[in-house]
């Protein structure tokens, strides 16, 4: 068993970063920018439906741009790059094999459920599908993941900028952590998404710049490739090299667990119930703009890995060792390391303004996810129900600056990771898989009692955590990586939540069948009009919304088999 590289949790001291006016001139006009789009927001905020959902008012290009910079928080930038100075070409599957297809499958078949229920959250359905215990099951285990997820975001954050920039960890994580509990407190989940729109340009701003002269610092693609099969062997600068069943490669997995462990059930466990993403969906103004919200986020996401895998490669290719204890340097510094011997003032300034835009919005969009699913499956449906609209409110803005304060709390979990990803990929496996497994079933089979729900979910996430902390951890199988362990709990805690489900259905009364309408794949919501209203037919019967899926499958498939 491989175990991550004894480094050190902090960035290389020698990262400082020399900025200076100009660069804090930039990072300090980002920061009132924010703040204003947050008391901008404030003023559309009157009620529940508008702090929590953006009065699902929002248009799908908005909401397309807010899915895909939710999701290229600075754990992504950090993480992939880390993966790529570490395991090399194979990060391309987290983007083209882990990603696109979900997305897709999100978009065409999965948010005509979510969005035509009318559901506020990923939880609710599952309420609606099964019972109160796979309800508030879930709900627990999404808040918990959620707090967990920001404070990744929180150390990761800290860590940088006290490497980069001088400052203490504390100063850190006060200042992020105000600012986005101003703005998400000010304006609701409108002030988060619009902010995220602005923080998707703001990270390209800073990524391009690294990427281009990381490669020419390498030599260009031909130079950084040839340093990398010297150093690193054929297998590091391809995407399916050496993934034969039996056969040793970086990443530790073959071509099955990449396609089933990553492919399937990792990725559309992450992408199809993670709510942090689909409630930027919920929040469209119809279900045409709702289900075109993953489609345009897939477009960019083809190609982002660029952005993340090229810095990675560099680092590798012009430090001997990066990664090592030896080198003074672990994977989380190669994007700082490109920054701190690359950049110019000016840029510097815009390349750690977008690192820090990146944290900022994937803290932000796990806690409006959380302060969500906290008020309104947990709270409102357990603790103080049938209260006035404007309570529910007040205690979102509550909850919202009490899971920034649990986010501190959980930050530095994290600090035994070297790979970020590697702990990201491990959360993903425990807490999203299984819920995925609960939603493809009851979608799908009618069957699916209300107590397979429950017991499914159980059932996955303990199958995960046995395989990762016990059978892994504990050398009684023999997995060679971190990734590898987290594909392999993935393909557990799925099949073993998938039987679970089947047997407790066999042996449990299914729901009625007058309940299921709008709920189970081929049924039809009550409460759609007849005909469908513009927009809300069926996926199959859109053939715009077909092509978009079309043709990001067709470049999603294409590409990483000729790379």
């Amino acid at each position: 068993m491989q175990t991550p590289t004894q480094s050190p949790t902090y960035l290389a001291a020698e990262l400082r970063l020399p900025t200076n006016w100009l660069d804090y001139t930039l990072l300090g006009i980002y920061f009132v920018v924010v703040l204003g789009i947050g008391f901008a927001a404030r003023r559309s905020v009157k009620t529940s439906l508008d702090f929590f959902l953006s009065g699902r008012s929002l248009p799908a290009w908005v909401t397309g741009l807010a899915f895909i910079s939710a999701n290229l928080a600075a754990t992504e930038i950090l993480g992939m790059a880390a993966n790529s100075a570490q395991y090399g070409a194979y990060t391309v599957h987290w983007y083209w094999i882990g990603a696109i297809p979900a997305m897709v499958f999100l978009g065409l078949v999965m948010m005509p459920f979510y969005y035509g229920s009318k559901v506020r959250s990923v939880p609710e359905f599952l309420l609606m599908r099964f019972d109160r215990g796979a309800h508030l099951l879930s709900s627990i285990l999404f808040a918990f993941a959620a707090i967990l997820i920001a404070g990744v975001n929180l150390y990761a954050l800290a860590i940088v900028v006290e490497a980069l920039l001088g400052w203490p960890q504390w100063v850190a994580i006060v200042v992020a952590g105000f600012f986005v509990l101003a703005y998400i407190t000010l304006g609701g989940l409108s002030s988060a998404i619009y902010n995220e729109v602005l923080q998707f340009f703001v990270i390209l701003a800073a990524l391009i710049p690294i990427t281009v002269l990381a490669l020419k610092k390498a030599g260009g693609w031909d130079g950084l490739t040839d340093t990398l099969t010297k150093s690193h062997g054929d297998d590091f600068v391809t995407a399916w090299g050496g993934t034969g069943i039996g056969d040793a490669n970086p990443l530790g997995a073959n071509w099955l667990t990449i396609v089933l462990g990553l492919g399937f059930v990792l990725s559309f466990g992450y992408w199809t119930t993670n709510f942090a993403e689909v409630q930027r969906a919920l929040s469209a103004k119809n279900l045409s703009a709702a289900q075109r919200t993953p489609l345009i986020a897939a477009f960019p996401k083809i190609f982002i890995v660029f952005l993340v895998m090229i810095p990675g490669l560099a680092a590798a290719a012009l430090v001997p060792g990066f990664g090592t204890e030896e080198s003074g340097y672990q994977y989380n510094d190669a994007i700082p390391y490109l920054m701190e011997g690359l950049l110019p003032n000016g840029v510097l300034g815009i390349a750690v303004t977008g690192l820090l835009a990146a944290f900022m919005a994937g803290m932000a969009a796990n806690v409006s996810s959380f302060n969500t699913v906290f008020t309104t499956d947990i709270w409102a449906r357990y603790v103080v129900k049938d209260r006035e609209d404007g309570y529910y409110v007040r205690f979102g803005r509550l909850i919202t600056g009490i899971g920034v304060l649990a986010s501190i709390g959980t930050a530095f979990l994290a600090s035994s990771f070297s790979n970020i990803m590697s702990y990201l990929q491990t959360l993903f496996s425990f807490f999203n898989v299984p819920m995925f497994v609960v939603f493809i079933v009851g979608m799908f089979w009618k069957r699916a009692s209300m107590k397979s729900g429950f017991w499914g979910l159980l059932a996955g996430t303990t199958a995960a955590m046995v395989n990762y902390f016990v059978l892994y951890k504990q050398d009684i199988i023999s997995i060679p990586s971190d990734q590898g362990a987290n594909f392999v709990s993935a393909i557990a805690g799925f099949v073993a939540g998938g039987v679970v489900m089947v047997a407790v259905s066999l042996f449990t009364a299914p729901k009625p069948t007058e309940e299921l309408q709008g709920l189970v794949y081929g049924t039809r919501s009550p409460g759609m009009a007849e005909p469908p209203a513009p927009g809300d037919e069926a996926w199959y019967r859109k053939p715009a919304l077909l092509g978009w899926g079309a043709v990001v499958l067709a470049a999603a498939c294409y590409i990483p088999f000729s790379f």
